[in-house]
């Protein structure tokens, strides 16, 4: 029998060789973009493992190892926005604990630099960025010792007696090896749980379309093997023997692109190294498999498609005549639209109530969204027949009758060849949704020219910066000292600042004093912030009742530098503050930094986003291509019987494009609007934010796509000419 069914397989013509092929290609795309998800999440995990050792001294490393102690401080510096990852040592013995990536710890005058570094430093004027380590650089830092290859990483040598003096210092006997997803004072690394989770609903919001897309290609031709496997039962074979040459001709396919799928991973993961969803890009090897990663895709893949074989044929199963004994389905019923009307009233219900916990929090969102999706995709057929009859009822040619009255009687039919298309679409209305209000809320650009753009700030801790160096001569520069009277008001360290108010109003910038005050209090940045960390300007400063006299002795609580804006008068300015003031745990960076920082995350999730939508989109034009074609060949003998009776071929044309066109614009409306309400219902439960808009990029990307679904449409329609001929009914 498994001869027999290899033979069939590939002995049927070229229409049996074409809906092979269309599998095989379907099951390569899948099994592609499926290998490529699950790498993403082993390389999260493999990258988290190449940060642990730069949170040495936040964890317990000082006690019971087999080095010498060595002292430690890391520190976050900047150089054009992007974050360096900078650890200064000093080690106080000959076994002395070394990190992975260099040979021994750098002594003083030393440093290793990862290798982006070390281009940056040969292409950058040494006042810009040289001038803030030591003069000799030892080598750089290899890829073990490294979360990227884009990662910008300096291991600096000191000595034990004036690093051990320094704030935030620790003293270390072995290297960390915690996982920061696992460590809640890790300062350095990625919650890999949550990215893990977030990758998690990227491979479902691939997976589905997928799946529609390799159904709607096994489907191909069901009609015609449904006929011959029901005449094999007519000679004598039995269920289980036609269920085994259903199962080989499914998994011969399969098979083949599996093996072509795992050419799609291989080829897609250079490309997929360079999304930086994480706080850096990944090294190629990270993208990788392991044994029971490629044991899980390479025999599920085909148990599945044979499982859907086994389905796709059970009417023969039941009786050799099965194939011929046809009745119209039962309609769908309205019940269909239970699962999505739980699923919005569950992301309802949490809006005001968020959950505690971030499990709590996973559970009830991904439950809803999830039931909101899988919602549709039951409702579907139900909504493709509510939308036929409103096709039919107002009919006024026969095209619109008859295409009309087709859906009706068959929704589910009319409703599978958009599915896919309709779950891309509800996924990029999410995603696009949620990070437009993210970004317009919390990561929205500052305006060009502003304190945040251009305002260098050196922050000092009280308590642990009691000597102060004279502010180095630098243009643009302003300084803010204690306030007493909050400090002993509220017995906080920290609190609003003081500044002289000549010095205020040699720089309007930073705002101004009230008329008649000669000292101002003033925010440490000299900017005022809202809420979510949004500059706000700030134009006028209250007066203080501290003296300029009293103001002199207070000791200095920031410096803050005004440059030009440029990325040169920035760096520059930024090496100066750090000599200046060497050893500092709070290393001189800019408000729009800061910043930054949160808006590149949301770059990072719009990647992802862009990513389902780039997948997803094409996915689905695919399908629905295949569902038009096959649906045509299937129904070749109707139409040619309509064509016998003077149906002009103009008019099937117009119904085909209906049947196909119906469907797809309804259930693009539906998928659009209930992917907002989703993603509008999650911003208030969990952010309390309302839905933004997304910008016009989304709008014409969606337009693109419809308008290419409908091209894909008409590129099917000259068929008709060539398969419902007169021959056609008569060879029937």
């Amino acid at each position: 029998m498994i001869r027999l069914g290899l033979r069939l397989a590939l002995a049927g013509g070229r229409e049996a060789v074409l809906r092979l092929a269309i599998i095989v290609v379907a099951v390569a795309i899948g099994t592609g973009l499926l290998l490529s998800t699950v790498a993403g999440l082993n390389a999260v995990q493999t990258q988290n493992e190449r940060y642990a050792w730069l949170n040495t001294g936040v964890v317990d490393t000082d006690g019971p190892g087999t080095a010498d102690p060595a002292w430690w401080l890391l520190r976050g510096d900047y150089f054009h926005g992007d974050r360096i990852a900078r650890v200064d040592v000093a080690a106080t013995g000959p076994e002395e604990p070394v990190p992975p990536g260099i040979p021994r710890l750098p002594g003083p005058g030393e440093f290793y630099a990862s290798p982006a570094l070390a281009r940056e430093l040969r292409s950058t004027p040494a006042d810009e960025l040289a001038d803030r380590f030591p003069e000799h650089l030892l080598g750089t830092i290899g890829a073990p010792g490294l979360p990227g290859p884009d990662a910008l990483v300096v291991v600096a040598g000191d000595t034990p007696e004036h690093l051990s003096g320094l704030p935030g210092v620790h003293r270390v006997t072995r290297i960390a090896s915690l996982d920061p997803s696992g460590c809640s004072s890790c300062r350095v690394g990625t919650d890999s749980d949550g990215m893990v989770l977030l990758l998690s609903v990227v491979a479902v919001a691939l997976i589905f379309p997928l799946l529609m897309f390799i159904g709607t290609a096994t489907r191909l031709s069901a009609t015609r093997r449904e006929q011959r496997f029901a005449a094999m039962r007519l000679i004598g074979a039995t269920p289980p023997q036609i269920s085994l040459i259903a199962t080989v001709e499914a998994t011969l396919a399969t098979v083949v692109g599996l093996i072509a799928g795992f050419g799609v991973f291989f080829a897609l993961r250079p490309g997929m190294a360079t999304i930086t969803f994480t706080e850096t890009a990944f090294f190629t090897g990270d993208l990788s498999l392991g044994l029971r990663d490629v044991l899980a895709v390479v025999i599920g893949v085909p148990v599945a498609a044979a499982v859907a074989a086994r389905v796709a044929l059970r009417r023969v199963r039941i009786s050799p005549l099965g194939v011929t004994r046809r009745v119209t389905p039962k309609p769908p019923r309205a019940w269909r639209l239970t699962l999505v009307v739980l699923g919005v009233a569950e992301l309802a219900y949490f809006v005001g109530r968020r959950p505690a916990t971030t499990n709590g929090q996973t559970t009830a969102y991904l439950t809803g969204i999830f039931a909101v999706m899988i919602g549709m995709v039951v409702a579907g057929p139900w909504l493709t027949m509510a939308g036929a009859r409103l096709l039919a009822g107002r009919a006024r040619r026969p095209a619109a009758l008859i295409a009309g009255r087709r859906l009706a009687d068959n929704p589910q039919a009319g409703f599978r060849a958009v599915s896919g298309l309709m779950l891309a679409l509800f996924v990029t209305a999410v995603a696009s949704g949620i990070i437009t209000t993210l970004v317009d809320n919390r990561g929205a650009p500052v305006e060009g020219g502003s304190a945040a753009d251009v305002a260098l700030v050196q922050s000092f801790w009280p308590g642990t910066d009691e000597s102060i160096a004279p502010p180095p001569a630098l243009p643009g520069l302003l300084v803010t000292r204690h306030n007493p009277v909050f400090q002993a008001d509220t017995d906080s360290p920290v609190g609003p600042g003081l500044i002289a108010c000549s010095e205020l109003a040699s720089r309007p910038l930073f705002g101004r004093c009230p008329p008649g005050a000669q000292v101002a209090e003033v925010s440490q940045d000299l900017q005022g912030q809202h809420d979510g960390g949004t500059i706000a300007p700030v134009t006028v400063w209250q007066a203080s009742a501290v003296t300029p006299a009293e103001l002199a002795e207070q000791p200095i609580l920031s410096v803050v530098v005004q440059t030009d804006g440029s990325a040169a008068a920035i760096e520059r300015s930024r090496t100066i503050l750090e000599n200046a003031y060497p050893g500092r745990e709070m290393l001189p960076a800019t408000n729009g930094e800061f910043q930054g920082d949160f808006g590149k995350q949301l770059v990072q999730w719009q990647q992802l986003a862009n990513v389902v939508i780039l997948a997803s989109l094409p996915i689905a034009g695919c399908s629905l291509a295949v569902a038009v074609a096959g649906g045509l060949t299937e129904r070749k003998r109707p139409f040619s019987m309509l064509r016998l009776t003077g149906a002009r071929l103009a008019t099937l044309r117009q119904v085909v494009a209906l049947e196909s066109t119906v469907p797809l614009l309804l259930v693009a409306a539906l998928a659009i609007g209930m992917g907002f309400l989703t993603a509008h219902l999650f911003l208030r439960a969990q952010m309390d934010y309302s839905l933004h808009s997304p910008g016009p990029a989304y709008y014409l990307l969606v337009l693109g796509g419809l308008v290419a679904s409908l091209a894909i449409i008409a590129s099917t329609l000259p068929l008709l000419r060539r398969i419902t001929g007169p021959e056609t009914a008569r060879n029937e």
